[in-house]
This record gives C-alpha cells, structure tokens and sequence, in this order.
C-alpha cells in the first residue's frame, strides 16, 4: 500500500498515544463533563437495536475514526450487558457478526447472577464521542461506556459498584456466540482470535481487567471468567475489554501495545474534546437566521452522520474518506462526486479527512485525465466501475478547502492532477468539438452515459442515444446545461488556485475561458419562453424541455445573467412547481412524469441539488428566498429535525417522507452547507 495515506495514519495514533498514556484505569469517570458542546449529540440518532440475523440492517450503527465496524444499544428488556454488535464491514459488504460479542454477566459466591440486565437499565445515551448504558439496583451500579480508540479498535469499559451497606464478592463472566458468517474463533496467548474465511482482517478480543481464564468453546462460541474480586460498600472497580478489527496492512503488535498503554478515561475525555472541538467550529460558522439549538442539533446529526461512514484506508483504498451510506450494503465504497461533497462539507471542521477524500478518488486518476465513478476496498466483492465519471466538481472541493484552510502544498499537490481532469472532459466528452461537453461512457453503453450525469433517470434523458467519439470515448446526444456550468465553475476556481500558485498567465487563461463559456451557456440552454436553463441537442437549436434541477445549476455556478437569474427564481419558488413541502426537488411538480415514489431522479428532493439551487438564489442577491426555502425544508423533510431520526438519501417533496438509504453522506454534507457560511 502506499504510504502517503497509511504513514499519515500512523502518525496521527502516536500522537493520541502520547495524551492516553499514563494512570492506571482504577479512577472512575464520575465527574467527567461533556465538553464544550457535546451535548447537543446527545441520542441524536437512535443506535437501539439487537440484530435479528447477519444481515439485518433495520438498525442504526455507531462507529468512529475511521473504523470498519459498529454497535449498538441494545433495547430495554435484553438480558445481556454489553453492547450490539460489533456489525463488520470488514467484509462482504457488511455483516453482523454477534448479537453481542462480548457479553457480561456477574455472579456472586454461590454462582447466583446478580445485576438482572433486563429489568435495571435506567438509561443509555449516545454521543458523537462514546456510547454509554446504566444499570441499577439495591445491590450494584454497572455503568458501561464503548468509545473508539483508533479505527482499528473500540474499548468497553464496565465499572461495577457496590450500593449495598454490606462488602460483596464477585465474578465476572464474559460469553459470546457468532453468527455464521465464516469467522472462527481461537484462543492466542490469553487472546480471544477471530479469523475470518471472507477477508483478510484479523479480530482480537482482548479482556484487559480484572485477568480472566478463557475458554473457546467451538467455532462460534467462547467464555471467559474472572477469579473473584471483593467490593465494599461504595467501592468500584473497572472491567476493561477491547475488540480490534484490522487489515493486514496495519500492525497487530504496534495496535495491541498502544491499547495496553492506553487510560480509558484520558480517551473518553481525548474524544469528548474533540468531538466538542468539532461541533464548537460548526456553531460558530452557523448563518445568524440559523442560530437555535434546533440548527446546533441538526449540525451535530449531521457532523455524526459523516464520522458514522468514515473509512480509514484498507485494501484498494489508499486514503481515508467517507462511504455514501454504511446502511445500504452496495454504497460500501467511495464515489468521486459524493467525495467532492463530502469533502466541502468537511472543510470546516476536518480539514485533513476532507482533503484525504479528495485524493482518494484521485489515486485512481488515469493518465489522459480521467477520473473513476467509484471505487471499493475488495474488488471480488465488486469491481472499481472505469465505465464512466460522474460530474466536474473537484476544483470546488479543493477550493473550499483551501479557503478555509490556507495550505499551498496542498494546492501544488492537486493543482496539476485537476488540469487534466478539466481538459478530459474537453478531449473525450465533446462529441462536435465546439466547446460545450456532453455526457458520456467509455464503454458505448447508454446507461453508464447517464450515470455519468449522476441524474440517472431524469427526464431529460429518456429519449438521449449514444454517439462515438474515439475508440473509448461515448457522449449522448445532447448537451447539458448543468454539465457545462459545472465546467464553468472549475475554470473559475483553477483561476483561483493558479493564483495562489502564482501561475498569473495561466490565471489570464482560465478567465478568458471562463469568459466565453459564460456566452455560450446564456445564449444556448436558456430559453426565454420557458424561462428556463434545459439540455439542448447537439447542434443546440432545439431544447429537451421538462424543468429538473439542472436549470439552477447555472445560478450556483454564478453563469445566468441577472434577468435569467429572476426567470429562475420565479419558477423556483413557484409552490405549484419547486416551492413544494420540501423544496427544489428535481423537477418540476406540475410535469406529468413527476413520479416521487418511482424515479430516483423523478422528483425526490435530493439535498445537493436543492442546496445548489439555495446558494444559486444567495448569488443573485435573493437571500430571503433562500432563506424561506431552507427553513422550509428542514421542517418539510421527514426528521431532519428530530431527535434520533436518520438524514435519508432523499425525501418525498411533497409529503416530506424519507426515501432511499438512511444515514446517507452528502445529504448531510449539504445540511452543513445550507446552515453554515459559505466562504
């Protein structure tokens, strides 16, 4: 594997070493307090849920740091103590691989259980930082908390404490069953192994405090108990456990050492403060109109929905980014204009994790330019799909970036590699070579020119054919607008980055080509009877008419002119057209193929493309109209603003209901956008 992505890593884990270092894990984390405001993430989303089988997925999941797997909380009423899961992405394309792998349980002297799990929890929360549980009775207090050390490894800590007036003599007893999955269970050195038939990653269960004795029982099963530990009245003490799921280019022995040198309480208060530190830089970039603790709490299931699909690299998969949604099983990998989303969406808060998604997808750039749809860490589980691109929108991502984050390293780094990408298009994706791009595939096949647009069934291609450009070059025949406009875009913001390099001619030319396009795109794809952007045909004389999404694109890409600005503007807030229940879905609500339940891209309100047409509205001077249409989505989209509530893939614009994949990336990526300032 390369080491620019993987040494990074490893850099960063010595550097959380030196803060976890030190005191011995007897002291109780009673009297710890949420950081900053790391409240606002309380149980935000809902994780309650016990897998009923390996590949139930009705449940949320929690992970952090990048990590390949999950929990959850068990519901009120399960009879076990410990924590759901772990749900492993580490292989397939997901799989649970225990109801609860380590399972805890306490007897007394004579064998009797004492905490009854099923009847004394009094309460669990989540936050973007741990996962707590809290059981009581007369007798003992069992607190439990699961935080993420690295993305290779979650630790458990169970502090168990005496309420009653009498001294107490106890054993802990830890079980687990699997599911099925081609994972075995061994026993290494005192050391619980998982080793899997399905992937190259390696599990390790180790039980850290009090020292127990283990015992696999088969395949599938294991226990582990305890010597007896005493307990006066008002004493505690800890239970340690951790459970690490790593790939092969990671080192076990370097991750088993920091997690022996590791405090639990100087990680969980490391994660509160950084988590904290996050939701602090989001609260201070929130548009003043936003400013409630209902916005704050929004932000913070937003900012937690993005931690929850982040990846550290492994396999085919050389930097760090972000899957579109860990909760549908074939969104398992990195996608190149999700990632550019992504990437702005996390340019405030985490710049290195947003300009590692940007250089993930371009690892995989081609040497004419070319830029891959999408890419997955096992390529026997699916293929890297080469058959076509999706939309020009990386020079935005490594622009916001930089904005926020002065860095002209990073620029030098990218600057070259995003020329090639832009001029690609003007190589392989001009069928007439007359400056305006088209969609298109390197394998002639129509339905990857449409996935190319990322609008796959969007009206305006129904009846699009495919032309031949070279040996492995396909546009359809048409023109897009939004297309166009988004190459518009890129040349303005690699003016902007050669002018950060100092590139003052190469400055001079992007603008002059910024300049002309500007003219093409206002004299071709508006029409003003319409008073609307639309795709044209090849030659450009003839419109493909039905109003989506595509015809703001040129407002965000600051391109309309002023009066075609307001023509837009007019249709938009429309409530017979756009200014629906949850507004400026994907095409027009009075157009007689508007069909929400059965087109992905046939009127669904997709949050990037309304997030497109709100920043297209603040450009053209109409800031109470974009601000009404926010505010109007947030509450018309179904538990956008709830607490425990996932944010959808996209939403019904009329009945507001939540469509598609849960926990969905860019979704969240652009509710940051629409509540934060946009720089």
């Amino acid at each position: 594997m390369e080491g620019t992505g993987m040494d990074k890593y490893f850099l960063s884990l010595l550097a959380v070493v030196t803060i976890l270092l030190g005191c011995n894990d007897k002291k109780s984390t009673k009297g710890i307090k949420q950081d900053g405001l790391l409240h606002f993430s309380k149980n935000i989303l809902d994780y309650t849920g016990t897998p009923k089988n390996v590949r139930d997925r009705s449940m949320l999941m929690y992970s952090d740091q990048g990590a390949w797997f999950a929990y959850g909380l068990p519901p009120k009423g399960t009879e076990h103590g410990g924590f759901s899961g772990p749900f492993l992405m580490t292989q397939e394309n997901g799989v649970w691989a225990s109801q609860c792998l380590t399972s805890l349980q306490l007897t007394t002297l004579n064998g009797h259980k004492t905490i009854d799990w099923k009847n004394t929890l009094v309460e669990q929360k989540s936050y973007s930082s741990h996962l707590e549980r809290h059981f009581s009775d007369s007798i003992l207090e069992v607190k439990q908390t699961l935080v993420f050390l690295s993305g290779h490894t979650a630790m458990i800590k169970s502090m168990v404490t005496n309420m009653s007036k009498e001294p107490i003599s106890l054993k802990a007893h830890f079980s687990g069953n699997l599911f099925k999955t081609g994972i075995h269970l061994s026993k290494e050195d005192g050391i619980l192994k998982l080793a899997s038939s399905k992937s190259n990653a390696m599990g390790y269960v180790q039980f850290l405090s009090p020292k127990v004795d283990l015992s696999v029982l088969d395949d599938h099963s294991y226990m582990a108990n305890s010597e007896y530990f005493d307990l006066k009245p008002g004493d505690s003490i800890p239970i340690l456990v951790s459970q690490t799921f790593i790939f092969p280019e990671y080192s076990w022995p370097r991750e088993q050492q920091v997690i022996l040198d590791t405090d639990f309480n100087a990680l969980l208060k490391a994660r509160q403060q950084e988590k904290g530190h996050q939701l602090s830089i989001l609260k201070d970039e929130r548009r003043q109109i936003f400013s409630d603790s209902s916005h704050l709490r929004l932000l913070a299931k937003a900012q937690l929905t993005l931690q929850n699909n982040w990846r550290i690299p492994a396999g085919e998969l050389r930097y760090q980014g972000l899957f579109p949604s860990y909760h549908y099983e074939w969104f398992h990998g990195f996608w190149s204009w999700d990632s550019w989303k992504h990437a702005v969406g996390l340019a405030d808060y985490a710049p290195q994790l947003a300009k590692d998604q940007v250089r993930a997808m371009f690892y995989f750039q081609k040497e004419n330019g070319f830029i891959v749809d999408c890419v997955y860490r096992d390529t026997t589980i699916e293929p890297h799909n080469y058959r076509d691109t999706k939309p020009p929108l990386a020079a935005w991502a490594v622009a916001k970036i930089v904005r926020k984050h002065s860095d002209t390293a990073f620029v030098r780094e990218m600057y070259p590699k995003l020329k090639k990408y832009h001029k690609w298009w003007y190589a392989d994706r001009d069928h007439d070579q007359d400056g305006l791009c088209e969609y298109g595939a390197t394998d002639g096949t129509l339905i990857a020119a449409k996935w190319e647009s990322g609008m796959d069934n969007a009206i305006r291609f129904d009846d699009s054919k495919i032309v031949q450009n070279s040996s492995s070059a396909y546009s359809l025949d048409q023109e897009s607008v939004d297309l166009n406009a988004y190459l518009y875009a890129e040349k303005a913001f690699l003016a902007e980055l050669a002018g950060i390099l100092q590139l003052q001619e190469e400055v001079q030319d992007w603008e002059q080509q910024a300049f002309n396009l500007k003219q093409r795109i206002q004299e071709q794809f508006f029409d003003p009877n319409g008073g609307w952007f639309y795709d044209t045909n090849l030659e450009g004389n003839t419109f493909i008419n039905g109003a989506g999404s595509e015809g703001w694109i040129p407002l965000w890409a600051k391109v309309a002119t002023q009066e075609q600005a307001e023509a837009i503007k007019i249709k938009m807030m429309d409530p017979t057209k756009f200014f629906v229940k949850v507004p400026f879905q994907t095409m027009s609500a009075d157009h007689p193929k508007f069909d929400p339940m059965n087109g992905y891209w046939r009127g669904p309100n997709w949050l990037d493309q309304a997030y497109f047409g709100i920043k297209g509205l603040r450009n053209y001077g109409y800031g109470q109209e974009a601000d009404r249409a926010t505010a109007r989505l947030l509450n018309g989209g179904e538990g956008i603003l709830e607490l425990g509530a996932p944010i959808h893939e996209n939403y019904h614009p009329l009945t507001g209901k939540g469509l598609y994949a849960k926990n969905f990336s860019w979704s969240a990526a652009h509710l940051i956008m629409l509540l934060t300032n946009d720089k």
